[in-house]
């Protein structure tokens, strides 16, 4: 049964790291579905398809700065024996009404701007006299500083195919073709279509919101003095960060310390802003894991209004290796479901990219496919052979080479071990029922990055 529904402490089952995936994401649903403005639905997944209603581009324009002219008039023309054609006017973009290029003529045109009725190509303005009547010119003198340049006659050095530096009506896009899947995630690249078809609003699922809470008394925040015992909090800072990479709104909020009620009341107050609850140490068997005292009692159905109204949190041990010690379950009135990951920092990161992230597009609502980190195989290049405890499933980190297949361990196996976790973009799985890979085997590898 979820942990949502039953809160309990869990001493006698030793979960797999499939089996507590598996509760999280069955827990876990995705988002309800809100209309936004556009920049505000930028990394949102769509909820439905998005159909255009107007073709792009909406009519037939110039690719390039030149004049419009009819082909006849300008076939066989050469820098020796050039066609001169009369200037009718200019043509520029978002100019409503255009002159009509009759034979002999031609209008001078501005890139992006409709092609005026009669004309059939246009010649770029290199390939012209500019109007001056000398030889090529390399660009077009501006309309205020000589707007004698739209009339008189121009001299086309020369001959252009049918449709030549014409961008057709309906060449990117046509109306009613489908313009965006549903589960599309909206980047810049969307948002410029949907603006591009003129869509002011979509409708999505909202961007996650992440609240990451580490406690410890021992923690101060980066920037401060360190007393004798402290360090800095840093799972914090790397948690949040996390969360935003995979697609949510995140808060960090400071450390709490080691007493259960400023945590309960901390976290209380964080409900209002939070889809999810991340919280990071004070989950193992010590005297002062305060996140386990906090909440491993919580769950009361008659607390309507505070922490407790969740189905409560359960406190479990994985057969893994980093982070034995996991939480998860949901909290407050609108049962939010909380991850409690362990304090060790690489146990902390490694949880998150397992659990926190897989939630986190699930939340997003997006397709299976895109919930969890691409994972590939790769030969293993080491010293010596990497060891690995019987009946856990190790994480190590690693750094990998796509061009040549292979993963290198970086650091050792400690769950201290910040420094190398930088250095790494991967992370060596190493199954339950193996305890020694050798140098040149394959193995199975998470990419981070």
């Amino acid at each position: 049964m979820s942990s949502a529904t039953t809160p309990s402490s869990s001493h006698g089952h030793l979960w797999s790291v499939d089996e507590h995936l598996e509760d999280i994401l069955s827990t876990v649903h995705p988002l309800d579905p809100i209309e936004l403005q556009l920049l505000d639905a930028q990394g949102c997944v769509l909820v439905e398809d998005v159909t255009v209603p107007v073709s792009l581009p909406p009519f037939d324009n110039s690719s390039m700065d030149g004049y419009a002219v009819r082909v006849a008039d300008v076939a066989g023309a050469s820098e020796e024996f050039p066609a001169v054609l009369t200037v009718i006017g200019d043509v520029a973009a978002g100019q409503s009404e255009q002159p009509t290029v009759r034979p002999g003529q031609a209008a001078r045109i501005m890139t992006g701007a409709p092609l005026p009725p009669g004309a059939e190509a246009v010649v770029p303005v290199e390939w012209t006299d500019g109007g001056l009547g000398a030889g090529p010119v390399s660009t077009m003198t501006a309309h205020s500083a000589a707007p004698e340049g739209a009339s008189g006659e121009v001299r086309v050095h020369r001959a252009a195919q049918e449709r030549a530096h014409v961008r057709a009506r309906g060449s990117d896009v046509k109306a009613g073709d489908r313009a965006l899947s549903a589960g599309t995630v909206l980047g810049p690249p969307q948002i410029s279509l949907l603006a591009a078809i003129g869509r002011g609003t979509v409708r999505v699922r909202p961007r996650p919101r992440v609240v990451v809470v580490s406690t410890g008394s021992e923690l101060v925040q980066p920037g401060e003095p360190l007393a004798q015992g402290q360090i800095y909090d840093s799972n914090s800072f790397a948690l949040t960060a996390a969360a935003r990479d995979a697609g949510a709104i995140a808060y960090r909020v400071g450390a709490v310390a080691d007493d259960a009620e400023t945590l309960r009341s901390t976290i209380e107050d964080q409900l209002i802003r939070a889809d999810l609850v991340v919280t990071t140490g004070g989950v193992s068997v010590g005297a002062y894991d305060v996140v386990k005292e906090a909440l491993s009692a919580i769950g009361d159905p008659d607390d309507e209004d505070g922490i407790g109204a969740g189905g409560g949190v359960e406190f479990r041990k994985l057969a893994m290796q980093p982070g034995k010690p996991q939480g998860f379950g949901s909290i407050g009135p609108d049962h939010t479901p909380l991850l409690a990951l362990p304090g060790n920092p690489v146990s902390s990161y490694v949880s998150f990219e397992l659990f926190v992230r897989p939630a986190i597009r699930s939340l997003m609502g997006l397709p299976a496919g895109q919930v969890h980190r691409p994972q590939v195989r790769a030969k293993l290049t080491a010293d010596k052979a990497l060891t690995s405890p019987a009946g856990r499933r190790q994480f190590l980190r690693g750094a990998h080479d796509p061009a040549t297949g292979t993963v290198t361990p970086v650091g050792g196996a400690g769950s201290h071990l910040v420094a190398a976790l930088a250095h790494a973009d991967a992370l060596i799985v190493v199954p339950e029922a193996t305890t020694s890979v050798e140098p040149g085997t394959q193995v199975d590898v998470v990419l981070l990055s």
